[in-house]
């Protein structure tokens, strides 16, 4: 047999193709997310990879993808601690540098900052040897269906004032109320939301050019645009649904918007209820009033609410359905949204009625 003087090249980059593919084989993955060949696939808010590895020093490869090319950001946590906000910025994967200190093992997850709408983020591997973590199957699981607010979107100034950039630089999920709770519950969770949307109409739009809800709910990437299903493997033990924001608001002020229909939402609810039970009839579910709406809109919300959940008054199969009413607030993120802070305040007030569904037997 000749020598081939490329053998050991060639061997090189095979060695570096399947340590890829190990690597991304290794880490876990939660939410709105999937594998694809050597690459991992951020979608949804908060959608996260997580792995252990050893060693003072880390750099990750990641890409900000979509049909029109543009920055997203990652939230990186750190043996359990949050670092900081990472603009992944726009075109070819890239390396980025991860601050390291402290004991020889360690525990990194990347979290989609952004939204399914901003595109993904693809993370293809690490220069270090990535380590198995274990099984979180025993944990509790939430899911969190809602808009912006849910997303957090306009939550986090501290780079980017309010005002100035894209529209989603002060996107931070990691720091919406939904993933906080669950960090305090030390439980697993998902979150299932569009910014803007509703139950049966959108903030600015009359169901005429944009999805709802419960249209794109059961795909993947959240999108009317997107034909790939979602699997549905997360198991949610407590699913959370905070819609109605943006059916009661009155829109930008200059597109004509009709009057609030109360039997479309609660008709649009009550499906959709139906639609997640034929996934996850083991659920709870609890509903959500908007923190964001006060008055006769707020009284309007809790008594469509309350019909959705007299709707299943007779239902023995699954578990009754919960109703929760946050206070009043003004808001104090970007475009009338909550900030950090606030979204902290609505996990303190969702916190005990969470801890005693999900302690339910």
């Amino acid at each position: 047999m000749k020598f081939n003087p490329r053998m050991p090249l060639m061997v090189f980059f095979l060695f570096v193709i399947f340590q890829g593919h190990a690597q991304v084989a290794a880490v876990q993955l939660h939410g709105r997310a999937e594998r694809i060949e050597n690459e991992t696939v951020l979608i949804g808010s908060a959608s996260s990879v997580s792995f252990a590895f050893t060693g003072d020093s880390l750099s990750i490869e990641l890409e900000s993808r979509d049909s029109q090319p543009h920055h997203n950001y990652v939230s990186l946590e750190l043996d359990g601690v949050y670092l900081k906000r990472l603009k992944i910025e726009k075109g070819a994967k890239r390396w980025y540098t991860i601050p390291v200190t402290g004991k020889s093992n360690h525990r990194l997850v990347i979290y989609k900052a952004t939204e399914a709408a901003n595109g993904t983020v693809v993370f293809t591997g690490a220069d270090t040897k990535i380590l198995g973590l274990p099984s979180t199957q025993s944990r509790k699981k939430i899911e969190f269906i809602g808009n912006s607010i849910t997303c957090g979107m306009g939550n986090d100034t501290a780079e980017i004032p309010c005002g100035t950039g894209e529209w989603y630089d002060q996107h931070n999920a990691y720091w919406a109320y939904g993933p906080i709770l669950s960090r305090k519950l030390d439980a697993d969770f998902l979150l299932s939301s569009v910014s803007g949307i509703g139950m049966y109409r959108n903030w600015n739009d009359e169901h005429e050019k944009e999805a709802i809800m419960p249209e794109v709910y059961e795909k993947l990437y959240l999108s009317k645009d997107s034909d790939k299903k979602y699997d549905f493997s997360f198991k949610p033990d407590l699913i959370s649904i905070c819609l109605g924001t943006n059916d009661l608001s009155d829109g930008d002020g200059k597109k004509p918007r009709l009057p609030f229909n109360e039997e479309k939402y609660v008709a649009n609810y009550i499906a959709f209820v139906k639609m997640i039970y034929t996934h996850n009839p083991q659920a709870r579910l609890v509903l959500l009033t908007s923190p964001m709406i006060s008055g006769e809109k707020n009284a309007t919300f809790v008594k469509c609410l309350e019909r959705v959940i007299a709707a299943f008054a007779g239902d023995k199969t699954h578990k009754p359905i919960a109703l929760f009413e946050f206070k009043p607030m003004k808001p104090n993120g970007c475009g009338y949204h909550p900030d950090r802070e606030d979204h902290k305040v609505m996990a303190a007030q969702l916190e005990s009625l969470f801890k005693k569904l999900l302690d339910e037997k």
